[in-house]
Protein backbone atom coordinates (compact mmCIF):
# COMPACT_ATOMS: atom_id res chain seq x y z
CA UNK A 1 0.00 0.00 0.00
CA UNK A 2 2.86 2.39 0.83
CA UNK A 3 4.31 1.76 -2.64
CA UNK A 4 1.04 2.77 -4.31
CA UNK A 5 0.84 5.98 -2.28
CA UNK A 6 4.49 6.76 -3.04
CA UNK A 7 3.94 6.20 -6.76
CA UNK A 8 0.95 8.53 -6.72
CA UNK A 9 2.95 11.20 -4.94
CA UNK A 10 5.90 10.79 -7.27
CA UNK A 11 3.64 11.22 -10.28
CA UNK A 12 1.94 14.21 -8.70
CA UNK A 13 3.76 16.71 -10.87
CA UNK A 14 2.72 15.17 -14.19
CA UNK A 15 0.74 17.82 -16.11
CA UNK A 16 -2.74 16.98 -17.27
CA UNK A 17 -3.03 16.27 -20.96
CA UNK A 18 -6.73 17.13 -20.92
CA UNK A 19 -6.62 20.90 -21.40
CA UNK A 20 -5.80 22.61 -24.65
CA UNK A 21 -5.84 21.04 -28.09
CA UNK A 22 -8.58 18.99 -29.73
CA UNK A 23 -10.49 15.80 -29.01
CA UNK A 24 -13.17 13.60 -30.57
CA UNK A 25 -16.31 12.27 -28.96
CA UNK A 26 -16.18 8.51 -28.54
CA UNK A 27 -19.96 8.08 -28.59
CA UNK A 28 -23.10 10.20 -28.79
CA UNK A 29 -22.47 12.68 -25.97
CA UNK A 30 -24.63 15.22 -24.15
CA UNK A 31 -23.16 18.73 -24.02
CA UNK A 32 -24.10 20.20 -20.62
CA UNK A 33 -24.39 23.84 -19.52
CA UNK A 34 -22.44 23.06 -16.30
CA UNK A 35 -20.14 20.20 -15.22
CA UNK A 36 -22.91 18.10 -13.62
CA UNK A 37 -24.94 15.21 -14.99
CA UNK A 38 -28.19 16.88 -13.94
CA UNK A 39 -27.30 20.20 -15.62
CA UNK A 40 -29.26 21.45 -18.63
CA UNK A 41 -28.40 19.61 -21.86
CA UNK A 42 -27.49 22.16 -24.54
CA UNK A 43 -27.02 19.71 -27.42
CA UNK A 44 -26.10 16.14 -28.24
CA UNK A 45 -22.78 15.71 -30.04
CA UNK A 46 -22.60 12.89 -32.58
CA UNK A 47 -19.90 10.21 -32.31
CA UNK A 48 -16.52 11.35 -33.71
CA UNK A 49 -17.41 15.05 -33.37
CA UNK A 50 -14.26 17.17 -33.20
CA UNK A 51 -14.19 19.61 -30.27
CA UNK A 52 -11.68 22.09 -28.89
CA UNK A 53 -10.71 21.32 -25.29
CA UNK A 54 -10.88 24.51 -23.19
CA UNK A 55 -10.41 23.31 -19.61
CA UNK A 56 -11.13 20.49 -17.20
CA UNK A 57 -12.89 20.31 -13.86
CA UNK A 58 -12.87 16.97 -12.06
CA UNK A 59 -14.20 14.36 -14.50
CA UNK A 60 -15.71 16.97 -16.82
CA UNK A 61 -14.13 18.68 -19.82
CA UNK A 62 -15.19 22.09 -21.10
CA UNK A 63 -15.29 22.00 -24.88
CA UNK A 64 -16.19 24.17 -27.83
CA UNK A 65 -17.81 22.65 -30.90
CA UNK A 66 -18.71 24.37 -34.15
CA UNK A 67 -22.07 25.54 -32.77
CA UNK A 68 -21.93 25.23 -28.97
CA UNK A 69 -19.70 25.53 -25.93
CA UNK A 70 -20.30 23.49 -22.78
CA UNK A 71 -19.24 20.52 -20.67
CA UNK A 72 -18.95 16.82 -21.50
CA UNK A 73 -17.89 13.86 -19.41
CA UNK A 74 -14.17 13.28 -19.72
CA UNK A 75 -14.70 9.58 -20.46
CA UNK A 76 -16.67 10.52 -23.59
CA UNK A 77 -13.61 12.06 -25.25
CA UNK A 78 -10.44 10.84 -26.92
CA UNK A 79 -7.59 13.31 -27.39
CA UNK A 80 -6.46 14.02 -30.91
CA UNK A 81 -3.15 12.26 -31.65
CA UNK A 82 -0.18 14.44 -30.72
CA UNK A 83 -2.19 16.77 -28.47
CA UNK A 84 -0.24 17.81 -25.40
CA UNK A 85 -1.67 19.54 -22.35
CA UNK A 86 -1.11 23.28 -22.06
CA UNK A 87 -3.48 24.29 -19.29
CA UNK A 88 -5.50 22.63 -16.58
CA UNK A 89 -5.03 20.94 -13.27
CA UNK A 90 -2.01 18.89 -12.39
CA UNK A 91 -0.87 16.57 -9.66
CA UNK A 92 -2.98 13.84 -8.13
CA UNK A 93 -6.09 15.35 -9.66
CA UNK A 94 -4.86 14.26 -13.08
CA UNK A 95 -4.25 10.73 -11.82
CA UNK A 96 -7.39 10.10 -9.82
CA UNK A 97 -10.13 12.26 -11.27
CA UNK A 98 -13.22 12.66 -9.17
CA UNK A 99 -16.34 13.64 -11.06
CA UNK A 100 -19.11 15.60 -9.43
CA UNK A 101 -22.19 13.72 -10.60
CA UNK A 102 -24.84 16.29 -9.75
CA UNK A 103 -25.92 19.05 -7.45
CA UNK A 104 -25.92 16.65 -4.54
CA UNK A 105 -22.12 16.72 -4.50
CA UNK A 106 -21.85 12.93 -4.78
CA UNK A 107 -18.69 11.76 -6.48
CA UNK A 108 -17.41 8.87 -8.54
CA UNK A 109 -13.80 7.88 -9.19
CA UNK A 110 -12.88 7.69 -12.86
CA UNK A 111 -9.30 6.47 -12.50
CA UNK A 112 -6.16 7.26 -14.44
CA UNK A 113 -7.13 9.05 -17.63
CA UNK A 114 -5.50 11.44 -20.06
CA UNK A 115 -1.86 10.65 -19.30
CA UNK A 116 0.37 9.40 -22.08
CA UNK A 117 2.91 6.63 -21.59
CA UNK A 118 5.65 9.22 -22.14
CA UNK A 119 4.30 11.48 -19.39
CA UNK A 120 4.20 8.56 -16.96
CA UNK A 121 7.77 7.52 -17.85
CA UNK A 122 9.08 11.08 -17.46
CA UNK A 123 7.35 11.83 -14.15
CA UNK A 124 9.47 13.51 -11.49
CA UNK A 125 9.05 13.33 -7.69
CA UNK A 126 7.29 16.21 -5.97
CA UNK A 127 8.92 16.59 -2.54
CA UNK A 128 6.42 19.26 -1.42
CA UNK A 129 3.46 16.99 -2.20
CA UNK A 130 5.08 14.15 -0.26
CA UNK A 131 5.65 16.37 2.78
CA UNK A 132 2.05 17.66 2.58
CA UNK A 133 0.77 14.07 2.49
CA UNK A 134 2.91 13.16 5.51
CA UNK A 135 1.43 16.10 7.45
CA UNK A 136 -2.04 14.61 6.87
CA UNK A 137 -1.10 11.19 8.23
CA UNK A 138 -2.78 9.93 11.39
CA UNK A 139 -1.78 7.22 13.82
CA UNK A 140 -3.69 3.92 13.89
CA UNK A 141 -4.93 4.90 17.35
CA UNK A 142 -6.32 8.22 16.09
CA UNK A 143 -8.04 6.45 13.19
CA UNK A 144 -9.61 3.93 15.57
CA UNK A 145 -10.81 6.72 17.87
CA UNK A 146 -12.35 8.53 14.89
CA UNK A 147 -14.13 5.34 13.77
CA UNK A 148 -15.43 4.74 17.30
CA UNK A 149 -16.77 8.30 17.57
CA UNK A 150 -18.50 7.89 14.21
CA UNK A 151 -19.99 4.57 15.34
CA UNK A 152 -18.30 2.80 12.43
CA UNK A 153 -17.97 -0.97 12.51
CA UNK A 154 -15.31 -3.18 10.96
CA UNK A 155 -16.48 -5.28 8.01
CA UNK A 156 -14.76 -8.21 6.39
CA UNK A 157 -14.84 -8.23 2.59
CA UNK A 158 -13.89 -11.35 0.65
CA UNK A 159 -11.61 -10.85 -2.37
CA UNK A 160 -12.64 -12.21 -5.74
CA UNK A 161 -10.49 -15.03 -7.02
CA UNK A 162 -8.14 -14.45 -9.96
CA UNK A 163 -10.32 -14.62 -13.11
CA UNK A 164 -13.59 -13.12 -11.89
Amino acid sequence: MKNIVALCLLLGCVPAAWAGGYAYTIRSTELKAKPYSDAQTLATLAPRSKVEVLSRQSGWTQVKSVSFSGWVKMLSLQLEAGTQGKRGDSGLGSLFNVAATGRSGSTVTTGVRGLSEEQLKNAQPDAKALQAAKRNAVTPEAAKQFATQGKLEAQSVDYLSGGQ
